[in-house]
């Protein structure tokens, strides 16, 4: 059904910290609203907007998706945001599509970093919010002090004076349930009735002229070999219909005319086919094959563009080029310079937070984070593509005639015996303490204030200091001058001496000298690292070296070598260890960790 009235339109976002439980709420809606039938397959699914692989993988929202469930006479469409800071590109392109937003919190961890971001864009762009207090059946949740710390924070960043003045709702969004009150009782029978009620009553109708010459602003694409290029967007003003002609009114000023073929609307997690689509209304239209996001699409006998988005700029630079390894070609489809940069242009039609430039024989792609980089780089290894990285660099910029550098705040939760660690690893990297505090169930609360650059390879060193147990969140605040320059951080590597396949007896020698990153029986070529060394330097070793046997020692009175299991490096953790002279070869099968210069002599000279 198509809700021709736009006083019967609702335009939601979600947002929250990663892990707050955004999707799992949107589950709940889904389900509660009778968007799928009983005997559905999604009826029994959990985090159903999580449909991209890497999102399933590792537990989080990458790409901002638009659904729709109709309550009563009430159109409800939702906008479920990523909470990864590293994708904010996604959360701010998005929600000026929405009208309100529902802020999550976890009932135990309170606001974090992302909490604080996403509210800050929500409520500059005027949205009227509804704060939901989720997880409160935890046995650590400490609901009072959440809503105090929740009445600074708006206090903090509220634009204008109605802002504080927010319905605050309690959920256990695992199992569909929220309450106006704290519940006496959380194993009460209910559901999230209250939620839609919310949303219906406190967030206003979309604030749109229903007649008027047509205009939307493109906020998402989407692409199908079957209908070709989806431009979606919230409908500014007017209506469209199929067969109409529009301009498409592009960043440089130039307009270009098209016709609409199709007008879809999402119902769930699919698109349906709507004859007309109306103000205030978010639709995806297919005809307009040259959109890009932040242009408008527009009536062609009146063409106004609306004010394009401003997107805040990246933080972190990576090269991205040809492999150039002696097994290049070996176990990738795509491996040219030219595919590489065709897959590239592509991928920033719709990923508004990366620039590309031209680099040597390769690319500088830039982004938000390291989690944002390398997903990308995981994406293109999915695909086939083969290739090289290098050590991610921080974007910095003039100002002033000074050259400044982003900085960061950094929040780190540990048990209170890994302090010390954490304290001794963040002074070698010039971080300031801001913050300290305990919580009553013995985690202490770090919080700092540090360069980006200091921030690479942290995550790794904290997890191994720490034995996995340190929790770290960090927000972007600002650019400061340009500080001096780190001291490696991170002990020499071991450099394979020549080409061949290792043996068990050379390692064993290698395991001597520090960390191996390779087993027995691996192809490995000279310039290639396999392994950290116990000491500053870097070191090279041949580990493809057999033992000799004499008359004397036969094979079969030789003693079984045991070996230490190698450490095999994540995507993440090959990109963290990377020094400046150093490269991460990408294959789809493969990881490889090398030198930039392969030939020792030339190492040294350099």
């Amino acid at each position: 059904m198509t809700t021709q009235d736009p006083k019967k339109i609702r335009n939601i976002a979600i947002i929250a910290h990663v892990d707050h439980g955004k999707t799992t709420l949107v589950d709940g809606l889904l389900k509660q609203s009778q968007t799928f039938r009983d005997n559905q397959a999604e009826m029994s699914q959990d985090l159903i907007m999580d449909s991209g692989d890497q999102e399933r993988e590792r537990g989080i929202t990458i790409t901002a998706k638009t659904t729709a469930v109709q309550h009563g006479e009430y159109r409800i469409n939702i906008i479920d945001t990523p909470g990864h800071a590293d994708f904010s590109g996604e959360v701010e392109r998005t929600l000026n599509m929405a009208d309100g937003c529902i802020l999550i919190v976890d009932a135990q961890e309170g606001p974090m970093p992302q909490t604080k971001f996403v509210l800050q864009k929500a409520l500059a762009g005027e949205l009227k919010p509804i704060v939901v207090i989720n997880k409160i059946d935890k046995p650590g949740s400490r609901i009072k002090e959440v809503e105090n710390e929740l009445a600074d924070l708006f206090l903090e960043l509220a634009v204008h004076e109605d802002q504080l003045h927010f319905p605050i709702y309690y959920a256990i969004g695992r199992e569909a349930k929220a309450w106006k009150e704290i519940p006496a009782d959380t194993v009460a029978d209910t559901d999230l009735s209250v939620i839609f009620d919310a949303i219906i009553n406190d967030v206003p109708s979309p604030s749109v002229e229903a007649d008027g010459p047509f205009q939307m602003l493109v906020t998402a694409l989407r692409w199908d070999s079957y209908k070709g290029k989806y431009a979606i967007g919230r409908i500014n003003r007017g209506y469209v219909k199929p067969g109409d002609t529009v301009v498409l009114c592009k960043k440089d000023g130039t307009q270009v005319k098209a016709t609409i073929d199709h007008v879809f609307e999402s119902k769930g997690l699919t698109t349906v086919e709507t004859p007309v689509g109306v103000a205030g209304n978010i639709v995806q239209l297919t005809g307009v094959g040259d959109a890009q996001i932040g242009e408008t699409v527009a009536d062609s006998i009146s063409p106004e563009a609306l004010p394009v988005l401003e997107v805040e700029a990246p933080t972190l630079k990576i090269y991205l080029g040809p492999n150039t390894s002696p097994e290049k070609g070996k176990e990738g489809d795509f491996t040219t310079g030219r595919q590489i940069g065709d897959r590239l242009q592509k991928e920033l039609e719709t990923n508004v937070g990366l620039l590309v430039e031209s680099h040597d024989v390769g690319f500088l792609v830039s982004g938000r984070g390291e989690l944002h980089l390398s997903v990308l780089i995981e994406t293109l290894r999915r695909e086939g593509f083969e290739f090289e990285v290098g050590r991610p660099q921080v974007v910095t910029k003039i100002e002033d005639g000074k050259e400044v550098e982003p900085v960061e705040e950094l929040i780190v939760e540990v048990p209170a015996e890994n302090v010390g660690a954490v304290q001794m690893e963040l002074g070698q990297r010039r971080a300031i303490l801001k913050e300290q505090f305990a919580s009553p169930k013995g985690v202490t609360k770090l919080v700092y204030e540090l360069p980006t650059r200091a921030l690479l390879g942290l995550r790794g060193i904290l997890m191994t200091n720490t034995k996995g147990e340190a929790v770290m969140n960090t927000l972007m605040t600002g650019y400061q001058p340009m500080g001096q320059a780190l001291s490696q951080l991170r002990n020499g590597a071991l450099i394979s001496f020549e080409t061949g396949s290792t043996t068990a007896y050379a390692l064993q020698k290698a395991e001597e000298r520090g960390i191996a990153f390779v087993g027995p029986g691996t192809k490995v070529y000279a310039g290639q690292i396999i392994g950290l060394n116990n000491r500053q330097e870097d070191m090279e070793i041949n580990v493809c070296k057999g033992k000799q046997l004499t008359n004397m020692r036969t094979s079969s009175s030789d003693g079984v070598v045991q070996l230490m299991p190698p450490t095999i490096f994540s995507l993440e953790e090959c990109i963290d260890f990377i020094e400046d002279d150093e490269l991460l070869e990408v294959t789809p099968k493969s990881l490889r960790l090398r030198k930039k210069e392969l030939d020792p002599n030339k190492r040294k000279k350099k």
